[in-house]
């Protein structure tokens, strides 16, 4: 995917600067560089946000990706030890046998 030679703070400020209706969408995408396709795609993705907002979704993002690698670890780990219980010729646990509390 193509990198946007403007940061997500600089495109929600451009958009705030569209609904603040001191110039029209087409004079704002000309002063900036953008086509109005630009500015509408940017419009649908980043509507409403403050750069606070922004900055929160980045944190937010950042931390679910690393629980996805924490599970994706504690899958593999669970995996092999199934796999050593297996080669080993050992019963694995079933589920449905343990008591629940």
């Amino acid at each position: 995917m193509k990198k946007s030679k403007f940061t997500e703070e600089q495109i929600v400020r451009i958009l705030q600067e569209a609904s603040a209706g001191s110039k029209t969408q087409a004079q704002l995408c000309r002063d900036h560089g953008i086509s109005l396709n630009t500015f509408y795609i940017w419009k649908r993705k980043y509507a409403g946000l403050q750069t606070d907002d922004l900055r929160q979704l980045r944190e937010f993002e950042r931390e679910n990706a690393q629980l996805k690698r924490i599970v994706a670890n504690q899958a593999l780990e669970i995996d092999a030890v199934r796999a050593l219980f297996r080669k080993n010729g050992l019963a694995l646990p079933n589920p449905s046998r343990e008591r629940s509390f």
